[in-house]
């Protein structure tokens, strides 16, 4: 994974206290979490650019 496709960047991306660990909440299919697992850069179907103020954007 690199630039923009960066789990660390995606809204998906989130601190689970009860591991203490960060986990993505999109369960992968078998398909793409085998893709995941064996390319250095993979292009995630399900990222999401995490924006915090895009809502707030909107309601401007």
């Amino acid at each position: 994974m690199n630039g923009a496709n960066s789990c660390e960047n995606c809204g998906h991306y989130t601190y689970d206290e009860e591991y203490d660990t960060y986990v993505c909440l999109v369960n992968l299919d078998e398909d793409d979490m085998e893709r995941f697992m064996s390319y250095s850069v993979f292009h995630c179907p399900h990222f999401q650019i995490n924006d915090e103020y895009k809502i707030v954007r909107k309601q401007m």
